[in-house]
C-alpha cells in the first residue's frame, strides 16, 4: 500500500510481526472501507507512517522489555499529535504496556481472546468522529489538592481525555510526552503557583498556544482582577458545580471550533 498520500492509510495495524491475526484484522477492517496499514513493531517502521496515521492498533503478542523503546517512541508521537490507540492482548502484556503508554493514550484495550466486531465498531465510531472533528478533547487537571482534583477528573473523564498533575513539574513534565487541548491550572499553590507555571508554559514554543483556564478559590474582585489580568483563556471557581463546568467548558471548545473555521 502506497504510503505517500495521507489518504489512504488512516489507520496503522502494530505488531512484531505480521501473522495470521493481523491479516484478519486488516482484511476486517479493508471489508468495512477502513484504510490501513501494517507496521512492525520498531522505530524505523514506525517512523514511516506516522505521518498518515490516525490510528494505531496494537498487537501485543510476544512483546517484550526489547520492544520498550520502539513503545516509548510510539507513545512520544502519539503524545504530539491527535492519535490514539487501540491495545490488543493479553492482560499481563497490556499491564505491562501501560507501564509504558499513559492509559490517556488508549482509546480501548481487548484482552484476548475478543470479538472482532466489537474492534471494528469501535474503530468504525472513532474514525466517524475523526471525520466530523468530535474526538475527545484533551484536558490536564493541575492542582495540588489531590481530592479534589479527582473530583474534577471524575466530572470530565466521561467526556474529555483526562489527565492529572500534582504540581507544576508533574505539569511539564505530562505536556512534554502528551498534547493538551486545555489546562485547568490552579492559581494557587506551593513552591511554583499558577502564574509561574502560565509563565513557563507562555515561554516554551511548545506549549505557548496551549490554552489555559485558572481555578481559583477566590471571587473577591481584587484576585479576580489579578487573575485575569495573565491573560488566562477563563477563570473558574472552584465552587463551580459538575453541571457548570461541563456547560463551561463545552462552551468554550464549541466557541474555539468557530474560529477556526472563520479563520
Amino acid at each position: 500500500m502506497d504510503i505517500s498520500s495521507p489518504d489512504k492509510n488512516n489507520i496503522i495495524v502494530v505488531a512484531k510481526a505480521e501473522g495470521f491475526l493481523i491479516k484478519g484484522i486488516e482484511d476486517k477492517l479493508k471489508e468495512n472501507g477502513l484504510n490501513n496499514q501494517f507496521a512492525a513493531l520498531t522505530i524505523k517502521e514506525l517512523d514511516k507512517v506516522h505521518e498518515f496515521a490516525e490510528l494505531y492498533i496494537i498487537n501485543l503478542n510476544n512483546v517484550n522489555d526489547d520492544d520498550a523503546e520502539a513503545l516509548v517512541y510510539l507513545r512520544d508521537k502519539v503524545g504530539e499529535s491527535d492519535c490514539q490507540i487501540i491495545l490488543i492482548g493479553e492482560p499481563m502484556d497490556i499491564e505491562w504496556t501501560l507501564k509504558i503508554i499513559p492509559a490517556t493514550e488508549l482509546l480501548a484495550q481487548f484482552e484476548r481472546p475478543f470479538e472482532m466486531e466489537k474492534l471494528i465498531r469501535t474503530v468504525e465510531k472513532y474514525m466517524d468522529d475523526v471525520e466530523s472533528h468530535d474526538r475527545k478533547k484533551r484536558i490536564l487537571i493541575v492542582d495540588d489538592d489531590i481530592t479534589y482534583m479527582r473530583t474534577i477528573y471524575g466530572w470530565l473523564k466521561d467526556r474529555y481525555n483526562v489527565g492529572m498533575a500534582s504540581s507544576g513539574m508533574q505539569a511539564i513534565s505530562w505536556l512534554a510526552k502528551n498534547k493538551a487541548d486545555l489546562i485547568l491550572l490552579d492559581y494557587q499553590m506551593p513552591v511554583a503557583d499558577g502564574p509561574q507555571i502560565l509563565s513557563m508554559l507562555k515561554s516554551d514554543s511548545a506549549t505557548e498556544d496551549v490554552p489555559v483556564m485558572f481555578l481559583t478559590g477566590k471571587d473577591d474582585r481584587d484576585s479576580v482582577m489579578a487573575v485575569m489580568g495573565l491573560k488566562p483563556a477563563d477563570y473558574l471557581l472552584k465552587t463551580i458545580d459538575k453541571e457548570g463546568l461541563n456547560n463551561k467548558l463545552e462552551t468554550f471548545f464549541v466557541k474555539e471550533k468557530l474560529n477556526k473555521l472563520g479563520n
